[in-house]
C-alpha cells in the first residue's frame, strides 16, 4: 500500500501536502460557516461555491498547456505561496471584523484563478516524483487517502475552532499550513524535464488536447461521467449547513462531524484503491461509484436522525472518492505523457462544473427545499451509473490495445 514511498520527492511531497490539506479543509469548513452566518441563505453559499471553481472551468485548460510547456516543479511553488497570501488575507480580515460576503466572493474567485493553474500541475507532477512507473497507481491512490485523511480530520479541527475561537484562527492556520507543502517542494531534487521546441501556437496544442481526448470514446465517456456527477453529486457540501442547523437543529459542531464522517468514507474508499495492484477492473468502480454516492444522497436527504445521516456522509464520501480517483487513475495510465497536463485540466475542468451545480444547488433549494434538492441530485448520479455500464463492453473492446502495449495484459 505504501510502494510509492520509495520515492524520496514523493514521501516530500506527502508530508507536505498532508499538512497544507488540513488547513485547506479547516478553511473549506470555516469559509461555508461564515457565509450562512452573515447571510441565512442556501442560495449565497450557492454562489461563493460557484465564485470558488467557476476560474477552474473556464482556465483549466489553458493551465494545462502551460504545464505541459512550463517546469512543473516551478509552477507549484509558486502557486502554493499565491494561495498561501490568499488564505492570509482571508484571515486579517475576518479577525479584524471587516469581513463582508462581498470580500469572501472577490477572494474566492481569486483562489479559484490560481487552483486552474495549480490543479493540473500538481496532477501532472505525480509522475516527475514517482521514479518507478509502475507504483504510479498507488501514488495516486496515495495522494486521494492524504486528501481524504485531511478531509477527515480537517472538518472536525473546523467545527471546535469556529465553536471556540471563530473562522478567522481557522483563515490563519491554512495561512500557515502552506509553509509545510511550499519547504516539502524546495526540498525535493527534481530532474529538469526535456521539453520539445513546438511551433505551433498554444490555441492549437489546446486543441490538440481536446482531439485527442474527445475523439477517443473512454476518455470522452469518463470526462462525461465526470461532469455529470461533479455537477450533480458535490452540491451536498454547500446544502450541508442547512441539514446541520434546521434539519438536525444541531450547530458548528454538528457541521464538523458530519463532514468528517463524509471524510472517513473518503479515506476508507482511497485506502481501498491504493491496495489494489492492477488497473484491470478499476472500470467497474467507475461504473458503480456513482450509484453509492446516488443512494448516500438521496437517503441523506430523507434522514431527520443524527446517527443515520453520519452513516448516510459515509456512504457519499465512498462512493464521491471511489469515483474520482479511479477516474483519475485510469486517465493518468492511459494518457500519453506529452499530453498529461492538458488531459488532467480536462479532468479538471469535468470536475469543475461544481460551481454550476453549487449554484443551481443553492437556488433550487432555496424554491424547493434543500432535502429534495438531494434527492434530485442523487437520482442523476445513479442514472450516470445506469449509462455508463450499459457503454462498458464497447469501451472493454477500444483499451484491449492500449492495456496490452502498457503490459497490463498480454
Amino acid at each position: 500500500m505504501l510502494r510509492a514511498f520509495s520515492s524520496r520527492n514523493y514521501r516530500l511531497f506527502f508530508i507536505g501536502q498532508g499538512i497544507s490539506l488540513i488547513g485547506s479543509w479547516i478553511t473549506q469548513v470555516a469559509t461555508i460557516w461564515l457565509v450562512y452566518q452573515l447571510t441565512d441563505s442556501a442560495l449565497f453559499l450557492g454562489l461563493v461555491g460557484f465564485a470558488s471553481q467557476i476560474p477552474n472551468f473556464i482556465l483549466a485548460p489553458v493551465g494545462g498547456i502551460f504545464v505541459d510547456r512550463w517546469n512543473r516543479h516551478r509552477l507549484l511553488v509558486i502557486t502554493q505561496i499565491l494561495l498561501m497570501s490568499q488564505s492570509l488575507v482571508l484571515a486579517f480580515l475576518a479577525l479584524t471584523g471587516m469581513i463582508q460576503i462581498w470580500h469572501m466572493i472577490i477572494l474566492s474567485i481569486c483562489q479559484g484563478i490560481v487552483s486552474a493553474f495549480e490543479m493540473p500541475t500538481r496532477q501532472a507532477f505525480v509522475v516527475e516524483m514517482v521514479e518507478n512507473k509502475e507504483n504510479l497507481g498507488n501514488a495516486i491512490a496515495l495522494n486521494s487517502s492524504l486528501f481524504n485523511s485531511a478531509r477527515l480530520i480537517g472538518p472536525a479541527i473546523a467545527g471546535l475552532l469556529i465553536a471556540a475561537v471563530g473562522s478567522g484562527v481557522c483563515f490563519l492556520i491554512d495561512g500557515i499550513s502552506f509553509i509545510a507543502a511550499i519547504s516539502s517542494l524546495l526540498a525535493m531534487n527534481i530532474k529538469p524535464n526535456e521539453i520539445a521546441v513546438l511551433t505551433n501556437s498554444p490555441w492549437e496544442r489546446l486543441k490538440e488536447g481536446f482531439v485527442y481526448s474527445f475523439s477517443f470514446p473512454p476518455i470522452r465517456a469518463i470526462l462525461m461521467l465526470l461532469a455529470l456527477v461533479s455537477f450533480m453529486g458535490t452540491s451536498y457540501i454547500v446544502l450541508v449547513p442547512v441539514f446541520a442547523t434546521k434539519i438536525l437543529h444541531g450547530s458548528a459542531d454538528t457541521l464538523g462531524f458530519l463532514m468528517a464522517a463524509s471524510g472517513v468514507g473518503a479515506f476508507m474508499a482511497a485506502i481501498y484503491l491504493s491496495s489494489r495492484q492492477s488497473i484491470l477492473g478499476i472500470d467497474k468502480l467507475i461504473a458503480v461509484s456513482p450509484a453509492i454516492w446516488g443512494i448516500g444522497l438521496i437517503a441523506f436527504s430523507r434522514s431527520h436522525t443524527f446517527w443515520f445521516s453520519l452513516l448516510m456522509m459515509f456512504v457519499i464520501g465512498f462512493g464521491s472518492v471511489l469515483e474520482f480517483t479511479a477516474c483519475n487513475t485510469f486517465l493518468q495510465t492511459i494518457i500519453d505523457d506529452d499530453k498529461r497536463g492538458r488531459v488532467m485540466s480536462l479532468y479538471i475542468m469535468a470536475f469543475s462544473t461544481i460551481p454550476f451545480g453549487n449554484l443551481f444547488a443553492g437556488a433550487l433549494a432555496e424554491k424547493i427545499g434543500a432535502s429534495y434538492t438531494l434527492t434530485i441530485a442523487g437520482i442523476f448520479c445513479i442514472l450516470g451509473s445506469v449509462i455508463f455500464i450499459k457503454q462498458l463492453p464497447a469501451l472493454r473492446q477500444l483499451l484491449r490495445p492500449i492495456y496490452a502495449k502498457l503490459g497490463i495484459i498480454p
